[in-house]
């Protein structure tokens, strides 16, 4: 065997300089403490087309002699093998490998041969007799049938996000010596403060946290503990025992215990870096989170706030249930914790807002962030879209079951609503679960009258259930519709807007041209009486009252520009849940077919939150806002008008709100009929690339869609390859 190296672990490769495809043998020792029972995987690089189902597989369980063995197919050649444990990228484990090329019978005889030492002689059995039947549709057929079974029976495939980290692990800028050019790059090197609170945790926790900021790779910190009067002696025995280790580390008792926010402060006070980090006692920093932390920083000079993405530990270790947060947020910040951790402050900012707030134990963090937002730009609050923290999900605490606090839940809602008054807003804030929040906004009075746009082509079967719902079922006092007739030619139609223009609240509009979204829609809105616009397909369906309610009361808030519902299918599987740029070059609907009780990442469904674009088939803006940006562009006369407008909305200074407060159904185009015509296909590549000359790499970074998650596929799954900024490339130092 080749000499042992540490996991994860690059498989020698042979001297013609890529592993041909083929059978392989493979066999493995490993050296570290508690191995016996680890499931290996072994990542494939391939030199061809992916194979995902074969990309990364998961070997048979480790022998109690510390040794594996196993047979691996490559269906191509392969520039590169890599070996290692799925949820635990740093186990300090090492390994010994040796990788033979095998011929198909030797390769059948190993599969049974590991099929009667894990499983059984009787599924040995099974898979020679279910081969041999086989063999009369050919070798392959059989080979493709045995490995399948062989598979399935001892290679139970690692979690997406396992495997996912053994591939980052084994990513060149995650190597030592590249996080060494990267500290010996930086420009400066601030001192960061890490502020550690700690009440009578189990030993063992407390140790690995205390492990976790020795070994960081950035080395100019200091770690300022306080200890809450824990009960046990020898909590306050470890901490002096590290703090003789190394004398960075230093730490105050509290005489009585008062709980966290007494406990931070009093580390606050120790503080003497330029830069505060929060960490908690039973949780760990990834080794490169304060480099990382600081490069970032130094790159973006006005940050005086910066977070980081987070995952959990389980009971075993293993790193799961990954948050990729989006870039700041202000209203998702205000229905869950999407700053958390990691979470960096200037020390002068952390001191001028009074530390750490009593009162609201439990979400202490949570109104850190909500006060610190409050003095700061939007500019001035940074993401850093690494996983640097990792949560411990143990029992009794909120990151293994939310419910398990419910009064860190009543605290996040008091430091909610005390944020809303003191910076000016009218609104309730209500518990939707544990650490789940909803904000009720209040509409002035009275409330500002509503244009409804709604473009019409015949089709009195969609038309009519729609201006019904929005005369006679929505929950607004302080509106008109306007039907903008593009062409009807039918003898129905023609009455049935006769009929309904009778209403006072309704005049009907005729747009003699051409079909154009945009321009029918900014025809009626330079006629339009309303201070606020509704942009309304006429193929949607009321089915709740409240709706516009929720949408204008998002709409009128300072900053905010297009504001986007929930929309349902007749069926009621979710139709759209907000614009994601990128996916599929320009942009797509997430979620779209899912069943309506989805919830998302981290709730995110359940939650009103900010977005780059909303549809326009259901959208409400400002009028201010609308012709602060001239409208809808004409240039795209169907497809991504939407998406356009609000992106320029955001270039404005404003910002797009999407919430789930607001259902509707949505037929989806049902007038103007699908894209797979080949006329329609054409123009919608026309309007795709004018989309792209106008916003370039804008579509591929979108702040509201975390660079670690695909843009090929289905949305919120994990990229293949991150995105720059999700590999800590920051252009501003020079360095990668």
């Amino acid at each position: 065997m080749a000499e042992a190296g540490p996991l994860p672990l690059d498989v020698p490769v042979p001297a013609c300089g890529l592993f041909e495809g083929g059978w392989y043998r493979l066999q493995a020792r490993l050296h570290g403490a508690s191995v016996a029972g680890l499931r290996l995987c072994l990542l494939v690089e391939d030199a061809g087309p992916p194979c995902a189902d074969e990309a990364c597989v998961s070997l048979p369980p480790v022998h109690a002699d510390a040794r594996v063995q196993a047979l691996v197919r490559l269906r191509m050649d392969t520039h590169a093998l890599r070996l290692g444990i799925p949820g635990h990228a740093d186990a300090g484990v090492r390994a010994q490998v040796r990788l033979r090329r095998i011929g198909k019978r030797r390769a059948l005889a190993a599969m049974l041969v590991d099929l009667a030492h894990h499983v059984g002689r009787g599924a040995a059995l099974r898979l020679a007799a279910g081969t041999l039947l086989r063999l009369p549709r050919g070798l392959r057929a059989a080979g493709d049938w045995a490995y399948a079974q062989y598979r399935q029976r001892l290679g139970a495939p690692p979690d997406p996000y396992a495997a996912w980290l053994l591939a980052r692990a084994l990513d060149p800028h995650a190597q030592p010596a590249a996080r060494a050019r990267r500290l010996a790059a930086l420009p400066a090197r601030p001192r960061v403060s890490i502020l550690l609170p700690v009440y009578d945790p189990p030993l063992d926790w407390l140790r690995a946290c205390l492990d976790s900021v020795l070994a960081q790779a950035y080395p100019d910190w200091e770690l300022c503990i306080a200890d809450d009067a824990s009960p046990s002696p020898q909590v306050r025995a470890l901490i002096e025992d590290y703090g003789r280790r190394d004398g960075r580390i230093r730490a105050v008792y509290r005489a009585r215990n008062g709980h966290i926010a007494a406990a931070s402060n009093d580390a606050l006070a120790l503080a003497r870096g330029e830069w505060v980090a929060l960490l908690d006692h039973d949780d760990l920093l990834a080794p490169h989170a304060l480099l990382e932390m600081v490069r970032a920083a130094l790159a973006h000079p006005r940050w005086r706030m910066l977070y980081s993405d987070e995952d959990k530990l389980d009971a075993a270790d293993r790193r799961c249930d990954p948050y990729f947060k989006p870039d700041f947020n202000h209203t998702l910040l205000l229905g869950q914790n999407c700053i958390g951790h990691l979470a960096m402050y200037r020390a002068d900012l952390l001191r001028e807002v009074g530390g750490v707030a009593p009162g609201v134990d439990g979400s202490q963090d949570w109104d850190l962030a909500l006060r610190c937002v409050e003095r700061l730009r939007r500019d001035e609050i940074g993401h850093v879209p690494q996983v640097l923290y990792h949560w411990r999900a143990h029992a009794g605490s909120s990151a293994a079951d939310p419910a398990a606090k419910d009064y860190a839940t009543a605290a996040a809602r008091r430091a909610v609503q005390a944020h809303l008054q003191r910076t000016g807003q009218a609104a309730e804030v209500e518990i939707l679960a544990p650490g789940r929040l909803r904000v009720r906004r209040a509409l002035p009075s009275p409330p500002p009258r509503v244009s409804l746009i709604v473009p019409t082509r015949d089709r009195v079967d969609l038309l009519r259930p729609c201006v019904e719902g929005l005369l006679h079922a929505t929950d607004y006092p302080a509106l008109e519709v306007l039907v903008v007739d593009n062409g009807s030619v039918e003898a129905q139609t023609r009455d049935y807007l006769a009929a309904i223009a009778r209403d006072a609240r309704v005049r009907v509009l005729r747009f003699d041209a051409p079909f154009n979204y945009s321009a029918i829609n900014n025809f009626a809105a330079r006629q339009a009486s309303g201070s606020v616009l509704g942009l309304i397909n006429n193929d949607i369906q009321v089915i709740a009252p409240g709706w516009l309610r929720e949408m204008v009361a998002e709409a009128l808030r300072p900053g905010i520009g297009a504001v986007g519902a929930l929309l349902l299918y007749p069926d009621g599987r979710i139709q759209h849940a907000g614009v994601l740029l990128g996916i599929g070059g320009v942009a797509a609907h997430p979620w779209c077919g899912w069943p309506q009780d989805t919830r998302g990442p981290m709730d995110r469904l359940r939650l009103a939150h900010e977005l780059s674009a909303v549809t326009g088939a259901c959208l409400v803006v400002r009028r201010e806002a609308f012709d602060a940006v001239g409208g809808l562009d004409a240039a795209l006369p169907v497809a991504f008008n939407d998406v356009d407008l609000c992106l320029r909305l955001r270039a404005a200074g404003y910002r797009n709100v999407w919430t789930p407060h607001a259902q509707l159904v949505h037929a989806e185009s049902a007038t103007r009929g699908p894209d797979t015509d080949p006329h329609n296909l054409a123009r919608l590549q026309r309007e795709a690339d004018f989309m792209r000359q106008r916003w370039g790499a804008l579509l591929d970074d979108d702040p509201a869609y975390n660079p670690n998650l695909s843009l090929d596929g289905e949305a919120f799954a994990l990229a293949a390859s991150p995105r720059p900024r999700a590999r800590g490339e920051w252009m501003a130092l020079g360095v990668k």
